[in-house]
């Protein structure tokens, strides 16, 4: 998985990978949440590649946007 940049320093995730169809986020506990085009579904997740890859907004954009809606923790 790839550090999270959390360029406005007040993120909390930590780290991401992002897939074809999905994208994992690791928050500052150890559990990953997996989301993919099922759950929360392709927008929601195309929209969360482009924060995590900017390194800002993405802790912001899943409590206001996805909240529980992961497909599943690992």
């Amino acid at each position: 998985m790839e550090r999270y940049l959390n360029l406005n320093g007040d993120s909390g995730v930590t780290r991401y990978e992002i897939g074809r169809d999905f994208i994992r986020v690791q928050f500052r506990d150890p559990t990953i949440y997996v989301y993919d085009y099922v759950q929360p579904g392709k927008d929601h997740v195309d929209r969360m590649k482009e924060l995590a890859v900017s390194g800002r907004g993405l802790g912001t954009y899943i409590s206001q946007h996805v909240g529980k809606a992961y497909a599943r923790k690992e």
